[in-house]
């Protein structure tokens, strides 16, 4: 009986999980449902599920608007209807353009309009008019011959009372106070699930509507199968050609990773060829191999993880160069017979090249068959608040007060309390459909089987269910992701080529482990700029595990999670690698099957295993408790349910309570952080390729890190990397630099891409017209060539990007503004500059300072010198950040250039501080601010500090504990003095 029933994913209307609408339905007495949501289908497969697993009778249908306008309902009869409706949605997001007034041919589906849209004589044989029971009066005095067209519609959208949250949220939709919300903007008062009974007997005296809305029900047919993979289901077009062609591929890259008479790898390969064929997961692997096919043809550096990487068959076909029987990876995590979807293949390409990857992928398979997948944004608890806030009026600082200090006693009026109550209501609730960060499905059928598809900004089609639906209907994403770490090291080698001569590559790393300057630059931690090894948790770790190889850089990659170091298996496990004698092993299964960890679970695998031979879970069991760590899953009964094998089994055995209790912790304290051995060992062959280049390249190694804006730092830290490498930084010049950095032998100009509120399109004129016509003679010149304004020109000036005409910088801030004025030039070349004489100016002092402020200005850190030479003292302290190891338990003094912090919490809540600086030689410093210490002497960002404190080890890792530390007074700027 409920044809009109919306989910929360009414984007900002309804109110109303998918659990509480089949709570509601049992509780109220309905079998049958319609969900409606507006404009989208994200929800419906997912309530068809939940139906279905309750005993109930879900329909798939879609509420079609035009902004508050209700056009038409459409519900599906079938699977081919579903597919109709998702279509004319599709059709008007790809277009953008308006829904049509009047419902298109929908064979397969019924059509309701509301009441007054549509006169009865035009409807088709599958379309009606929904009657509301407010609207019932309005009919009585229709002809009888109308009420053959007529169903039953009682809207849902929300409990009774939360009536105000859907008005909140329709304000919110709106950006207008909730004062201003109008009548047609919100649903009406009465959309909230009433008794089954209630209902009809509201439409008693209309039975032919009834008997209509029962007619129509029972019309509708949605038989989806959950248990069918819905990925594309060969490469080839059969599935025997498919398994001769990855055999072929297969075979031909083992012999080239490991030769004729490797028998371990080939009785490996042929395995898992076997299992592959067997679970029809040939296409999967071939088209990833496609891909990634199609990005060496393109020269497009990438580097394949997750755990596919597992798999010696991704490894021979060059999808990943994780090798799996060096690393002794573990199998079943990778594929075991009763797994019923592929496993994840994560490839990383550089973000500068992935959208091309996207194109290819659109282009490469069937139109309309692929998608990006999608992905739901949910309010959180301060962005409840603030929305809250603004639809109520309030100003921003009461908004932030009410935020930071929701105690405070300003906070306590009727809107504030207002707010306060009910914001949790909303917290998680899906605010806007946005796209998954990597995920990519390519499927056997159109995708509009599934879903409507939305068309954001960049155009790709994107499906309007996340990766949890895609996962319960059988979906298996490929995953396409981007970062800069593969775009440095695919620049650094163009920049060695063209500023060295040298053809550099990165291929077949596994050389790189037994490189002995690389040992000695990891074991240094000298990896600023490395992807995933530069972050000061990082460099600290790597100086604790003394790490100098390919192992333990794995092992690194993994315990540096959060949830490791939270378990306190980090340090356990620091432990034990420098003295291997202290491993302590809580059960003979540890010291089984975790050995090479020492007794440490590490890695995700390391959850499977303990989990199975010492917690009796079989392998698929033991799986999916793996996956609901990592946060794949949201079925907390299921994981319960683990739960309680795994303690069942612990009793049988005998096992002590307690140490099954604690191995438990530790495994649960892996939740959503723990990379899996493929994963970790990914990261490090990257990391690997990083070095390689940082060790016998560091220059052209940091100018490409600027150039492809960083990793973990301020640019700054790069920027003094490349100086400790003996690169002359220069400043950006109009007749040297480009775009991006630059590199000449060891000079590196900075490019206009540092210079903070350079317009873009100038900063690519600049280097155009310099390319195309020669160095820029004088300040005219360039205006004229460019058509540079006087605001871009005066930024220019100041940075010191004409420095190289020979006059100083107010002469020619003069000269800037006597030639542009008056006028505004014009891009294009004169055949006579100006000839004016110019007028002769009394000499204008300068200095370091002027220049120093400037730079800081206008890049955001001093390059002609370092932020030191602004100190008003000349003390730097009494220790340098080399002299810290050699100096435990002393009191010392450092002064240090802030560079970052991170906050943490004790286990009162309590918040404390982890600080890092430059000390005056461009070494770092780190630091420890305890709560007391920290709340009486505060970290304040950017600054030269003076620190006080007590030089702590850890692991032979110095750091100072401190007592007091205050930002350092600079010298002021002579021109505001």
């Amino acid at each position: 009986m409920l044809l009109n029933v919306h989910s929360y994913y009414s984007l900002r209307y309804g109110t109303l999980s998918l659990e509480q609408i089949v709570e509601d339905m049992m509780a109220l007495g309905y079998e049958n449902a319609v969900l409606t949501d507006i404009n989208n289908s994200s929800a419906v497969l997912d309530f068809i599920r939940l139906t279905r697993d309750k005993g109930l009778n879900g329909i798939a249908g879609m509420e079609y608007r035009n902004g508050n306008e209700l056009l038409y309902i459409g519900i599906a009869r079938n699977l081919a209807g579903f597919k109709q409706l998702n279509e004319l949605m599709t059709g008007a997001n790809r277009e953008k353009k308006a829904l049509p007034a009047v419902a298109p041919e929908l064979p397969d589906a019924f059509v309701i309009y509301p009441y007054g849209k549509r006169a009865v004589p035009l409807l088709k044989e599958n379309e009606f008019i929904g009657i509301r029971p407010g609207e019932l009066s309005k009919i009585r005095m229709e002809p009888v011959s109308n009420y053959s067209k007529y169903v039953c519609l009682s809207a849902v959208s929300f409990h009774k009372e939360d009536y105000r949250l859907h008005l909140q949220l329709r304000a919110i939709d709106h950006n207008i106070l909730i004062s201003q919300l109008q009548k047609e903007q919100a649903g009406c008062r009465d959309e909230a699930m009433i008794p089954k009974e209630q209902l009809l007997q509201a439409y008693s005296d209309f039975p032919r509507l009834t008997d209509n809305t029962r007619q129509l029900i029972r019309s509708c047919s949605f038989n989806f199968d959950f248990d069918e993979v819905k990925n594309k289901k060969t490469f080839t077009g059969n599935r025997s050609d498919d398994k001769r062609l990855l055999h072929k591929y297969a075979m031909d890259g083992f012999y080239r990773r490991y030769g004729k008479d490797d028998k371990t790898a080939f009785d490996r390969v042929q395995k898992e060829l076997d299992i592959i064929d067997n679970l029809n997961f040939s296409a999967y692997f071939l088209i990833t191999d496609d891909i990634c096919r199609y990005a060496r043809t393109r020269n497009y550096h990438y580097v394949g993880r997750g755990s596919g990487a597992n798999s010696i068959i991704a490894y021979c076909l060059g999808i990943t160069d994780v090798d799996p029987i060096a690393l002794n990876l573990y199998f079943e995590r990778f594929l075991n017979p009763k797994r019923k979807i592929p496993p994840d293949f994560d490839v990383d390409f550089s973000w500068n090249n992935r959208d091309d990857i996207y194109d290819y992928i659109m282009h490469r398979y069937q139109a309309g068959h692929v998608a990006l997948m999608g992905a739901t944004s949910t309010f959180r608890s301060r962005s409840s608040i603030r929305e809250l806030g603004k639809v109520y009026g309030l100003p921003k600082a009461e908004i932030d007060r009410l935020i930071h200090e929701p105690e405070h006693t300003a906070n306590k009026n009727e809107v504030t309390d207002m707010i306060l109550s009910v914001y949790q209501q909303m917290a998680d609730f899906p605010n806007q459909r946005t796209i998954h960060a990597s995920g990519v499905l390519i499927s056997e059928r159109p995708m509009t089987s599934y879903c409507a598809l939305d068309y954001p900004p960049k155009g790709l089609p994107t499906a309007q269910f996340d990766m949890y639906v895609a996962e319960q209907i059988g979906f298996e994403k490929f995953d396409i992701l981007s970062q800069r770490g593969i775009g440095h090291i695919k620049d650094c080698k163009e920049l060695i080529r063209q500023n060295l001569g040298e053809i550099v590559s990165t291929d077949n790393p596994r050389r790189f482990f037994s490189d002995e300057k690389m040992a000695a630059q990891l074991r240094s931690a000298n990896t600023i700029g490395c992807f995933y090894i530069e972050s000061p948790a990082m460099l600290q770790l790597l100086t604790k595990l003394r790490c100098d190889n390919y192992p333990t850089l794995v092992a690194a990659s993994s315990i540096i999670r959060p949830g490791v170091a939270a378990s306190g298996m980090m340090k356990a496990y620091i432990e034990r690698h420098l003295d291997p004698d202290k491993a302590v092993y809580p059960h003979r299964v540890f010291k089984e099957q975790l050995q090479d960890t020492y007794g440490v679970m590490v890695y995700q695998e390391d959850v499977m295993k303990i989990g199975h031979h010492y917690g009796g879970l079989d392998l698929a069991d033991a799986d999916v408790l793996r996956r609901m760590m990592s946060g794949k899953t949201r079925n907390t009964e299921q994981l319960d349910a683990i739960r309680d094998k795994f303690f069942d089994h612990c009793l049988r055995a005998g096992y002590p309570d307690t140490t099954s209790k604690e191995i438990w912790r530790q495994m649960e304290s892996f939740a959503g952080y723990s990379f899996n051995k493929a994963h970790s060992a990914s990261f490090a062959v990257e990391s690997y390729q990083s070095l390689f280049l940082k060790t016998y390249y560091p220059r052209e190694f940091m100018v490409a890190v600027l150039n492809n804006y960083g990793g973990f730092y301020q640019r700054k830290v790069y920027v003094n990397e490349a100086r400790k490498a003996g690169g002359v930084i220069g400043l950006p010049c109009v007749n040297r630099s480009v775009l991006g950095a630059s590199i000449s032998g060891k000079d590196i100009y900075l490019g206009f891409d540092s210079i903070l509120n350079l317009e873009g399109d100038l900063s690519a004129r600049i280097a155009e017209q310099w390319l195309r016509g020669g160095d820029y003679t004088s300040l005219e010149n360039f205006a004229l060539r460019t058509g540079a304004g006087l605001e871009q020109l005066i930024i220019l000036i100041r940075s010191g990007a004409f420095r190289h005409m020979g006059t100083g910088k107010k002469e020619l801030l003069w000269e800037a503004h006597l030639l542009l004025s008056s006028y505004k030039p014009q891009r294009q070349a004169s055949l006579f500059e100006n000839t004016a004489k110019k007028p002769v100016l009394p000499k204008l002092e300068t200095s370091l300072l002027e220049d120093l402020y400037d730079e800081i200005e206008l890049l955001g850190f001093p390059v002609s010198g370092s932020m030191f030479d602004l100190l008003k003292s000349d003390y730097r302290g009494t220790a340098s950040g080399k002299d810290l190891t050699g100096l435990e338990g002393l009191t010392v003094r450092v002064v240090g250039d802030f560079v970052c912090d991170k906050q943490v919490r004790t286990k009162t809540g309590a918040v404390m501080k982890f600080g890092t600086f430059l000390d005056v030689n461009g070494d770092f410093i780190d630091t420890i601010h305890f709560p007391a210490q920290l709340k009486q002497f505060p970290l304040q960002g950017n600054g030269v500090y003076l620190i006080q404190g007590k030089v702590v080890k850890d692991f032979g890792c110095a750091a100072i504990e401190v007592e007091k530390c205050a930002r350092m007074p600079l010298k002021p700027d002579p021109r505001s003095i």
